[in-house]
């Protein structure tokens, strides 16, 4: 199986864009398309409509807000002239109902559907460090790993079936925002008995307490108050969600998840829009004050 002679990439935020601007680096023409113009990275084709991408690329990766949005572009991509045999990857965290729905569109069209979501965050992304979650063809992974290599670190096959990415996903952002939050209210406390955020991060960082809060998001985000992760709350929160959504729906115990989504939502009624997701510390900061 040959590698695709030209790749699509639709959705150029905070996380596509700079994932694409590494995929333009290889040797592959890369259309790109956002509704907002002007966000093609350097080397990138800038095209104005979905329809364009799709007609002239092989490959086409996705990476969009929610499942709404996902489902709306694969009805669009499904309704298009001469696009069987075409692969769409799609990198976005929309739930596995949303994943399977998106599947069946896509395929019902003649096309592939790989459901890939990603983890590592705006940083990851600036880095090419990446993870890959994918749930799909095994071959088209392979087929298409020197251009996955070209933005990520890691690739991750966990399943053949739509779905199984995103609920991996899922329970590693859930793991996420659970650590961010614990973290915070024990920072916290710390604090409260005088002894300095720097010397609970350092003694956490090689205890048994260690999470990646501590590792990254306290020394090098919250400690400088720079709150910089690049990760808005609202969508941690809308991750959280969907997890608890879809843990109901699998039967399996949820005590955790219930009160971490209490935090999260709290959260988000609480921040102006597009903060960054480690302001959750300030958000419990000022809770235990009032």
């Amino acid at each position: 199986m040959t590698a695709p002679k030209t790749i699509g990439f639709v959705g150029l935020g905070q996380m596509g864009e700079p994932m694409c601007a590494f995929i333009c680096k290889g040797d592959a023409p890369v259309l790109c398309h956002d509704r907002t113009p002007g966000l093609a990275p350097k080397g990138g084709i800038e095209v104005d409509s979905l329809a364009a991408v799709v007609a002239g690329a092989d490959t086409v990766f996705l990476s969009l807000p929610d499942g709404k949005i996902v489902n709306a572009v694969a009805g669009e991509i499904a309704a298009l002239p001469d696009v069987a045999g075409k692969v769409i990857i799609d990198m976005s965290t929309i739930g596995p109902a949303a994943a399977k729905q998106a599947a069946a569109t896509i395929q019902g069209a003649g096309m592939t559907y790989i459901d890939a979501p990603v983890s590592g965050g705006r940083q990851g992304a600036l880095k090419a460090a990446i993870t890959i979650i994918w749930s799909g063809s095994r071959a088209e992974m392979d087929r298409h790993q020197p251009i996955l290599d070209l933005f990520s670190k890691n690739t991750f096959h966990v399943g053949d079936t739509p779905g199984q990415g995103q609920a991996v996903k899922l329970l590693n952002n859930f793991l996420s925002a659970t650590a961010m939050a614990a973290s915070s209210e024990a920072v916290l406390f710390g604090l409260a008995h005088g002894v300095e955020m720097k010397t609970i991060i350092d003694v956490v960082k090689v205890s048994t307490g260690n999470n990646t809060a501590i590792e990254d998001k306290f020394p090098n985000r919250v400690l400088p108050g720079t709150y910089d992760a690049g990760f808005f709350a609202e969508l941690l929160n809308k991750d959280v969600r969907l997890y608890n959504e879809f843990v109901r729906e699998a039967g399996t115990s949820n005590l955790m998840g219930e009160r971490v989504a209490e935090v999260w939502n709290l959260v988000e009624q609480t921040l102006p829009p597009q903060s960054d997701f480690t302001r959750v510390f300030e958000v419990l900061e000022n809770r235990g004050k009032s």
